[in-house]
C-alpha cells in the first residue's frame, strides 16, 4: 500500500503530510536515536546546564562564563567522534561523565507515537536498526531507562563503524557490518548534515524529525520531507 502523499514543500507545517513511498518497497529500517527515538531534551540539559554547571563546581569557575566556554569546545568536535565519547569527554573535562548522566537518567523518555512505530515496523516484518553516533556506554544508559533494545534486529554505534554519521565514510564503513541496499532502506534523523551523508550515499528514503525535543517548536527541514512524529508514518 502506497502512503498517501499529502506533503509539499510549501506546507511543512501540517500535521496530516505523510510521506510517498510505499512500505512494501523497504526492506531495511535505520533510525537514529537523540532526537528521533528519544526526547533530545535530556541531552541538550545535560550539556548545556548540567555539565556547565558541574564544571564550574568541581574547577571553582563562575557558571556563566564556563559555559560559553565549553560550548565553543563542544564545537570543536561536533560532528566527529570525539563528540560523543564519553571517556574523551571524562578525560577532557576531569569529569565522570558516564555517572552524571546516570543522575539524570529521569529525563531520558521515549518522544510521541515513537513504540507504535516500532510495533508497526516489526508487525510488517522489517529488519529495524538503530544507528547512533552515541557512545556505547550512553546507549546502555539511555536503553536501561527506555526499554526500547528488544524492538531492534541490531544496534550499532558510530564508534564501532569508526565515522560520524555526518562523515561520508560513515555509510560505506557500515556495510562492511551490515549489508544493506540503499534503494530498499527508510532512514529518520533529527539532523539534516546526516540525512546528506546517507542521500549522498544513495539511501532512498529519508525522513527528517522536526520535532527533536518536546521543549522546543518544530523545526522543518526544507530539503527533506519532514514530520512531527512517527503517527505520519503508520500507514496501514
Amino acid at each position: 500500500m502506497t502512503l498517501r502523499n499529502s506533503y509539499t514543500m510549501g506546507n511543512k507545517s501540517s500535521s496530516d503530510t505523510y510521506p510517498a513511498f510505499c512500505w512494501n518497497d523497504i526492506k531495511t529500517v535505520f533510525l537514529d536515536m537523540d532526537g528521533t527515538l528519544l526526547d533530545k531534551y535530556y541531552d541538550d540539559y545535560f550539556w548545556e546546564h548540567f555539565v556547565p554547571e558541574m564544571y564550574s563546581r568541581h574547577h571553582d569557575l563562575e557558571p556563566e562564563e564556563t559555559k560559553k566556554q565549553l560550548l565553543k569546545v563542544y564545537q570543536s568536535v561536533e560532528g566527529t567522534l570525539q563528540w560523543t565519547d564519553l571517556d574523551y569527554w571524562s578525560h577532557r573535562l576531569e569529569l565522570d561523565i558516564p555517572m552524571l548522566k546516570k543522575e539524570i537518567i529521569h529525563l531520558v523518555n521515549i518522544l510521541p507515537h515513537v513504540t507504535d512505530f516500532l510495533y508497526f515496523l516489526k508487525k510488517r516484518g522489517k529488519n529495524i536498526y538503530l544507528i547512533t553516533n552515541a557512545h556505547p556506554k550512553t546507549l546502555a544508559i539511555k536503553m536501561e531507562k527506555a526499554q526500547l533494545s528488544h524492538l531492534f534486529t541490531q544496534s550499532i554505534c558510530s564508534k564501532e563503524v569508526g565515522a560520524a554519521k555526518e562523515q561520508p565514510e560513515f555509510w560505506e564503513k557500515l556495510q562492511t557490518l551490515l549489508p544493506y541496499d540503499s534503494t530498499t532502506t527508510f532512514f529518520a534523523d533529527d539532523t539534516e548534515k546526516v540525512l546528506d551523508s546517507a542521500a549522498a550515499y544513495g539511501i532512498s528514503h529519508l525522513v527528517h524529525i522536526a520535532k527533536p525535543s518536546t521543549r522546543l517548536p518544530a523545526t522543518f527541514s526544507k530539503k527533506y520531507l519532514s514530520v512531527v512524529n512517527f503517527k505520519q508514518c503508520i500507514v496501514e
